[in-house]
């Protein structure tokens, strides 16, 4: 496997880091590959810039930080303008239609997925949306198993919310596999 490295953004509430947190876990703890995961916040916790580092790989990973990224997230038209530069070419650009509109022309594959308005529809609560980027993610990539996630979900979050985020998961996996 080569080694993956994303950048995953948005602002702050939007769950960003955790999603970046949970498919490292899911690379270290259930696939038994190498992950480091980084993060860097904005100065206001919620609705400030946030930004995490993942990187995935079989072997030594030496720094933490991503120069590069063959995936880049971007959840906010700021993060995006910030942000777009910055890929390798021939890498994955991965945006939600509501709230990033693509200007910049970058040699990479863009997606533009409407991940929050089919969270919104089908579940009605936006604390999913980050999940539902992670099973578009994880559909559009190949590194780690749906049931991968779905794994770590388990072990971290209330049973009541599973069903949720399962659903969530699904939606992200169903726009990935449309595109």
């Amino acid at each position: 496997m080569e080694r993956v490295r994303m950048v995953f953004s948005g602002s702050g509430g939007q769950g960003v880091i955790t999603a970046a947190i949970i498919i490292a876990e899911a690379a270290v703890i259930i696939e038994g590959m190498n992950a480091v995961q980084s993060q860097s916040y904005g100065a206001a916790a919620r609705g400030g810039t946030t930004r995490s580092d993942v990187i995935v790989a079989d072997g030594v990973i030496y720094y933490p930080k991503v120069i590069q990224p063959n995936v880049l997230i971007c959840l906010t038209q700021t993060a995006y303008n910030t942000l777009y530069p910055i890929i390798r070419p021939g890498g994955l650009l991965l945006t939600d239609a509501r709230f990033v509109k693509i200007e910049k022309r970058v040699d990479a594959r863009q997606i533009e997925l409407p991940m929050y308005r089919e969270v919104m529809d089908q579940i009605g609560k936006p604390i999913v949306f980050n999940i539902c980027m992670l099973g578009a993610l994880v559909g559009l990539i190949d590194l780690v198993k749906p049931e991968s996630i779905m794994q770590v979900l388990e072990s971290r979050i209330p049973e009541g919310f599973l069903d949720m985020n399962k659903k969530a998961l699904d939606i992200g996996l169903g726009l990935a596999e449309a595109v």
